[in-house]
């Protein structure tokens, strides 16, 4: 992938999410005004926070180990004593994804 495209896709990604973000605050005040009946509950909320939460630290944890993997798998091609040192950015880029899970569970269960 072109490094320009790359940062195209990162500059609408935020964008979208910026305007995601501004339209559940919008909907948050006025949902003040209106019956609970109408609109999403609470439940609907937590549920597309802990989806949002989850499909963000994995792409974003595909991301870093697509960087990572490639960059691991050159170095120890050229120097096969360094597959343990890189191996550790490697299990450093998963984290991403275990930090997502860890917060998309405290989100679900109101923590």
């Amino acid at each position: 992938m072109e490094m320009k495209t790359k940062y195209r896709f990162a500059f609408t990604l935020c964008v979208l999410l910026l305007l995601a973000g501004v339209g559940v605050g919008l909907l948050g005040a006025q949902e003040a005004e209106v019956p609970d009946t109408a609109g999403m509950t609470e439940g609907a909320w937590i549920a597309l926070a802990t989806a949002a939460t989850m499909v963000g630290s994995a792409v974003a944890a595909g991301w870093a180990i697509v960087a990572t993997g490639v960059a691991a798998a050159g170095a120890t091609a050229e120097k096969p004593e360094v597959s343990g040192r890189v191996l550790i950015f490697v299990a450093l880029a998963e984290a991403i994804a275990i930090y997502g899970l860890l917060i998309a569970f405290m989100l679900w269960t109101k923590i």
